[in-house]
């Protein structure tokens, strides 16, 4: 069986991109490594890439000098959860709050981790997790 390294990509579907842009680089202090009309992808942590897509924008093939990219879209609110360290979460919630982001949620998981739970522009439910979430963090 090939093995699989981890997952590379994330992607989410927005509505308006500079508002999503805003808030991702603003709030969560990602940086962008590619953008044109149609997506953003920031650099997460040098580890992976969150790809967001202007809803609609992608229900064509993309014809690329190198190959096709296969139409893909999606709706309504999804989730993801980022990694952040135990001892960065209660400043994740404080800066959540300067920037006037209600907490919806908050867990405390029986193998030791924490999370918070937010939604960004789009309502998409955004996640901070801490160390112990899943036996594999």
């Amino acid at each position: 069986m090939p093995k699989l390294n981890g997952v590379l990509e994330t992607a989410l579907y927005v509505e308006d991109m500079p508002r999503a842009r805003a808030f991702y680089e603003n709030v969560l202090g990602l940086s962008p490594i590619f953008s044109d009309d149609r997506l953003c992808a920031f650099d997460v942590a040098g580890r992976s890439v969150l790809l967001l897509f202007r809803r609609g924008a992608s229900l064509e093939p993309i014809v690329m000098p190198g190959g096709t990219i296969p139409p893909h879209d999606g709706s309504g609110r999804q989730h993801i959860a980022l990694a952040v360290s135990a001892e960065d979460l209660d400043a994740w919630e404080a800066r959540l709050g300067e920037h006037g982001i209600a907490v919806e949620g908050r867990t405390a998981w029986n193998r030791g981790g924490r999370s918070i739970y937010f939604r960004d522009p789009d309502g998409h439910l955004l996640e901070l997790a801490t160390p112990g979430l899943w036996p594999i963090y």
